[in-house]
């Protein structure tokens, strides 16, 4: 079994399912050194959205449909990105809340490049927390966790700096976890 290199990713769309609507964002870190990091806005692949989306976002569909990146070069540039930035290890996939991020960065990899090179699933750090503290899934939001577990950065629904809290937020679990060992 190969060693693992976990990446924290987060996204930002236009709505709550991919194909319909549009990733607009995507910022991915390596949990073990946030300074690895990678960003992309999309050109939307769709003209829908709710509009609730793009108001915690702040994309504007047209704007990012003049200024984005191709879907296809975007996901490419990613997965050349994590692969090198994996550097011989096993790539996972590291999501707050990863059910919803992971939907569209799997369904852009197949789409766009026929592969993911995360493989089939990954890390939920929701479900995590759950798991080390016994905690029910409400007290799993963000600003429930107990203040050990908050990020080090601010999270502003900017898919790199929320990667890069989600991170930390992880890192201190594994630790936790490992510490109770």
């Amino acid at each position: 079994m190969k060693p693992e290199r976990y990446f924290s990713v987060d996204i930002e769309s236009s709505g709550p399912i991919p194909g319909r609507y549009s990733m607009l964002s995507l910022g991915a870190c390596a949990v073990d050194a946030p300074d690895e990091s990678f960003y992309v806005e999309f050109k939307p692949i769709s003209r829908e959205c709710v509009p609730d989306a793009l108001r915690v976002s702040g994309f504007d569909l047209a704007q990012l449909a003049a200024d984005g990146q191709e879907p296809l070069e975007a996901m490419l540039a990613f997965q050349s990105w994590v692969e090198t930035t994996a550097d011989g290890k096993n790539p996972v996939f590291v999501g707050f809340n990863a059910a919803y991020d992971w939907q569209f960065v799997n369904w852009y990899f197949e789409t766009f490049c026929g592969q993911n090179p995360f493989g089939f699933g990954g890390v939920d750090i929701k479900s995590y927390y759950m798991g080390l503290t016994g905690n029910p899934w409400y007290a799993s939001t963000s600003s429930k966790l107990p203040s050990e577990f908050q990020p080090d950065t601010p999270q502003t629904h900017n898919a790199l700096d929320d990667a890069k809290a989600q991170a930390s937020m992880f890192a201190k679990m594994v630790a936790a976890a490992r510490s109770k060992k």
